[in-house]
C-alpha cells in the first residue's frame, strides 16, 4: 500500500486563510512527562507549596510544553501531513498561564506566502495563538513552513 499525502501544498494555502484545532486538556501527568523529558523541574511546575506562593497562584505548565502540544494540535488538522518539507522557524511570545487542567486549542492564520527559487517548494507563514477554555490567548506567535509545491 503506497502512502497517500493528505497535507496542503504551498499554492492551496490563502492568505488570511484561518484554522482552528480540536481542544485539548493540559494535565499533571503532561507536566511530570514533560519535565523529565527537559529536566525542567522549576518549582513553579513542580511544587504545589512554592508555587501557591507566587504571583500565579499556584503551579503552571512549562510553556515549551504548550508549544509543543500546539504543535501537535496544528498536525492533527492533516494540512501539514507529508507536504511540509521543513519547519523555518518558530516566534513564540508567553501572554499567560496554563494551569493544570486548563483546556487549550490553537488558532493557525496564513499571514503570507514567499516563492522561492526552487519550483518544488514555497514558504507559507501563519500567525499561530493558542486559547485557553476562555478564549484567552496563553501563546501567540508566527511559524514560517515550507511547503512542497504541486508537480508539474
Amino acid at each position: 500500500m503506497t502512502y497517500k499525502i493528505r497535507g496542503r501544498r504551498f499554492e492551496e494555502f490563502d492568505v488570511g486563510e484561518e484554522f482552528t484545532t480540536a481542544c485539548r486538556t493540559i494535565t499533571e501527568s503532561d507536566v511530570v512527562t514533560f519535565a523529565g523529558l527537559s529536566g525542567d523541574f522549576n518549582p513553579i511546575h513542580m511544587d504545589r507549596e512554592f508555587a501557591d506562593n507566587t504571583p500565579l497562584k499556584g503551579r503552571v505548565a512549562h510553556g515549551m510544553l504548550i508549544e509543543s502540544i500546539a504543535t501537535g494540535l496544528g498536525n492533527q488538522l492533516g494540512i501539514f501531513e507529508g507536504t511540509t518539507i521543513a519547519v523555518l522557524s518558530m516566534t513564540i511570545n508567553y501572554k499567560g498561564p496554563v494551569k493544570f487542567g486548563d483546556t487549550i486549542h490553537l488558532r493557525l492564520k496564513v499571514t503570507e506566502k514567499k516563492e522561492t527559487s526552487k519550483p518544488d517548494r514555497g514558504i507559507v507563514m501563519f500567525q499561530t495563538d493558542v486559547l485557553n477554555q476562555k478564549d484567552e490567548i496563553v501563546i501567540d506567535g508566527q511559524w514560517v513552513v515550507m511547503m512542497a509545491r504541486k508537480g508539474e
